[in-house]
C-alpha cells in the first residue's frame, strides 16, 4: 500500500487559550473588491483580449463592486494597455476605484505611477512573499532580509506618491505580505506594523493590509486564529483595513473568507465563480449569495445570473460547473422523488400560508432572486416521484393536478422514464398528460347537449341535462336532473352502462387569464371494485369542462378494462 502521504509535513496551528471569533455572526457585508482582471486573468490558458477585459470590467461595475484591481501594468504592454484605455476612455465611474498590483520591485513601482497618471482613485497593491517555505526555499533570506524589501518599497511608493496626490488623485495604499497563512504569525505582525510606519498611515488615512491564503495549507478555523491573533497583536490596528485573499487549494476558500471575516476582516478579493491559478480565488458569487441567504444585504447585485455567467464563459473561455453554488445550470433541479415532493409541498404552503418568508425545503435561495424562475426546478427522470411529473404540469402549463391524482399520474410518467431511460422534458410531461387523460375520448362520447335551469321559491337551484352520447356505432338519448349540472349529468348517463361509478370529487381553475381562459376539470370516480379513476375535461364553457371530466374517467376505465 503506498504510503505517500509520510512525505507531507502538517500544517502547526497556533496555540490560542482564548478565541472570540465562533461567537460571532456576519452582520453587514464586506468591502468587496474584484481582481478578475488580474488573478483571474493570469490563469487563463487564453488571456482575455482589450474588449474582452472592458466587457468584463463593465459587468463588474453592474454588479455594484466598487474596487477592482484591473492588473499589473508593470508587467507587460498589454496589461499597461488596458490601464491606460480604462483611464483615457473614461470607463472607470466616478464611485469606482482601481487597483493596481505590483511586486515591491524599484523600477516596477516607478512604471507603475506611470501607468496611473490621470486617474482619480486608485489602489496601489504592492507585495512580497513573507511565508518560512519561500525564505527557505526561494529568496534564501532572512526575516530582516525580507522585511527591507518591504520597507524599502514603502519608502519609496509614498515618495513618489506625494506629487501625484498634491495634484488631486485619491490614492491609497495596500500591502500583502504573500503566503501569509503560511508566515510566523508574529513575524507578519511585525513587517505590516513596519511597513504601516512608513507608508505614514493613520486611522484617518488607513493602509488595506491584504492577509492572503496564497496557498491555502490548513484549515479555516486555524486560519481565523491566525487572523485573530494577528490582529490582536497589530500595534496600529486602528490604521489598518484588514482584507482577505482566500484560494481554494483545499477546495475551502468560502469556509476560510466566512471565518476570517467573523476573526475581523473587513474587505474580502475575490472572483466570479472562482477564476484564479491552480484551484482557484474564491468566489464572489457564493460568498455574497451566502450573506442573502441569512437575510444580510450583501450590497452585489446577483439578479441576473444567468447574463452574467454567459459573459464570463465567453469572455474566459471557461465553464461554470453545473453544480457550482448558485450559478450552475441543474443548482436549482431536483430529480429525487422525496427533494421534488418536499419542493412541492413547500410551495403550497407558502401559497397558503402567504408568508413573506422564505421556507422551501431543499431550495436554500428562492430562484427569482438571481432571475432564474422561469427554469425548471423539478426535472423528471427514474428517480423521480409522485409529486414532480404534478410539480411541472403546474409551474410549466398551469395544470393543479388534485393531490389523490399525483400517484397515478406520477406512476403513468415513471413508466416512460422506464421505457426511454432518460430525463423527459417538460413537452413530453405534457403530452403524457393529454393522451392519457384529456384525449381520453372514447369509446364514449357527448355529441350534443343541453341545460335548462330554474330556481325554486326557496332559492333552491334546480337543472335538467338533456344530451346525446355516442358508444361507437350506437348513438342514444340521456336525460337527468340534479342540484347542479355535474349532478344532472351524472344522474343522466343513471341506468345506463356507465352507471357502475361513484361520484367521489371534483376540482376546477382556469389555465389561461383574460378572455381565452379555459376551464380544466379533475374528475374522481370510483368503480364498483373501490378502484380509483381520473378524468381530465377542458373547455372555455365552464359547463362543458365537467361533463367531459366525467367522460374521461369513464373511458380510461373501460378502456382499461378491455
Amino acid at each position: 500500500m503506498s504510503k505517500g502521504f509520510e512525505k507531507y509535513i502538517p500544517f502547526v496551528p497556533l496555540k490560542m487559550e482564548h478565541r472570540s471569533w465562533p461567537d460571532k455572526q456576519i452582520s453587514h457585508p464586506p468591502v468587496w473588491c474584484s481582481v478578475d482582471l488580474r488573478d483571474g486573468n493570469q490563469a487563463l490558458v487564453d488571456p482575455m483580449n482589450l474588449q474582452e477585459k472592458l466587457e468584463y470590467f463593465h459587468t463588474l461595475v453592474d454588479i455594484g463592486i466598487k474596487e477592482i484591481e484591473i492588473g499589473f501594468p508593470s508587467a507587460s504592454e498589454t496589461e499597461y494597455e488596458i490601464c491606460r484605455e480604462l483611464i483615457e476612455g473614461g470607463h472607470i465611474p466616478d464611485d469606482v476605484t482601481i487597483q493596481v498590483l505590483v511586486q515591491a520591485r524599484p523600477h516596477l513601482i516607478q512604471k507603475t505611477f506611470e501607468a496611473i497618471r490621470g486617474a482619480k482613485h486608485v489602489i496601489l497593491h504592492f507585495y512580497n512573499s513573507t511565508s518560512t517555505l519561500q525564505r527557505k526555499v526561494v529568496f534564501h533570506m532572512d526575516m530582516d532580509g525580507i522585511t527591507k524589501i518591504a520597507t524599502d518599497a514603502a519608502k519609496l511608493i509614498y515618495e513618489l506618491s506625494q506629487p501625484v496626490i498634491a495634484e488631486g488623485m485619491d490614492l491609497r495604499y495596500e500591502y500583502s505580505p504573500e503566503s501569509f497563512m503560511g508566515t510566523e504569525m508574529d513575524y507578519a505582525v511585525e513587517i505590516c506594523q513596519a511597513v504601516l510606519e512608513d507608508l505614514h498611515a493613520t486611522p484617518e488615512k488607513r493602509v488595506i493590509l491584504n492577509l492572503p491564503t496564497t496557498v491555502e495549507n490548513c484549515m479555516p478555523n486555524y486560519f481565523a486564529d491566525e487572523l485573530e491573533y494577528f490582529i490582536s497583536k497589530l500595534p496600529s490596528r486602528d490604521c489598518a483595513i484588514i482584507s482577505l485573499h482566500p484560494h481554494n487549494d483545499r477546495g475551502e476558500g468560502v469556509a476560510t473568507a466566512e471565518m476570517g471575516l467573523l476573526a475581523g476582516a473587513e474587505r474580502v478579493e475575490a472572483t466570479l465563480f472562482g477564476n484564479g491559478e491552480r484551484t482557484g480565488n474564491v468566489d464572489i458569487v457564493t460568498l455574497a449569495l451566502n450573506m442573502h441567504t441569512q437575510g444580510v444585504d450583501s450590497g452585489l447585485d446577483f439578479s441576473h445570473i444567468n447574463r452574467i455567467r454567459e459573459m464570463y464563459e465567453r469572455c474566459t473561455k471557461m465553464k461554470v460547473g453545473e453544480r457550482q453554488p448558485y450559478a450552475g445550470e441543474l443548482v436549482f433541479t431536483a430529480f429525487s422523488g422525496s427533494h421534488q415532493d418536499a419542493i412541492n409541498k413547500g410551495s403550497q404552503y407558502m401559497q397558503e400560508s402567504g408568508s413573506g418568508k422564505w421556507e422551501i425545503p431543499y431550495l436554500p435561495i428562492d430562484p427569482a432572486d438571481v432571475g432564474r424562475q422561469y427554469e425548471p426546478i423539478i426535472r423528471i427522470n427514474s428517480q423521480s416521484g409522485k409529486g414532480g411529473a404534478a410539480f411541472v404540469m403546474q409551474h410549466s402549463f398551469g395544470f393543479d393536478l388534485p393531490k389523490a391524482m399525483h400517484p397515478e399520474f406520477g406512476h403513468i410518467v415513471q413508466v416512460e422514464t422506464d421505457r426511454v431511460g432518460t430525463e423527459l422534458q417538460p413537452q413530453r410531461i405534457y403530452e403524457l398528460f393529454k393522451e392519457n387523460y384529456i384525449d381520453a375520448a372514447k369509446p364514449y362520447e357527448l355529441v350534443r347537449h343541453a341545460f335548462a335551469e330554474f330556481t325554486d321559491e326557496e332559492g333552491h337551484s334546480h337543472v335538467t341535462f338533456s344530451g346525446t352520447l355516442r358508444h361507437k356505432e350506437t348513438v342514444f338519448q340521456v336525460q337527468g336532473s340534479g342540484n347542479g349540472p355535474i349532478d344532472a349529468f351524472f344522474n343522466a348517463i343513471h341506468g345506463q352502462k356507465m352507471d357502475h361509478f361513484t361520484f367521489v370529487d371534483y376540482k376546477e381553475h382556469a389555465i389561461k387569464q383574460g378572455s381565452d381562459s379555459q376551464a380544466v376539470a379533475y374528475i374522481h370516480l370510483q368503480d364498483e371494485n373501490g378502484k380509483d379513476w381520473f378524468g381530465v375535461g377542458m373547455s372555455h364553457n365552464i359547463n362543458l369542462a365537467p361533463l367531459r371530466g366525467i367522460l374521461s374517467a369513464i373511458n380510461r376505465a373501460v378502456t382499461a378494462k378491455d
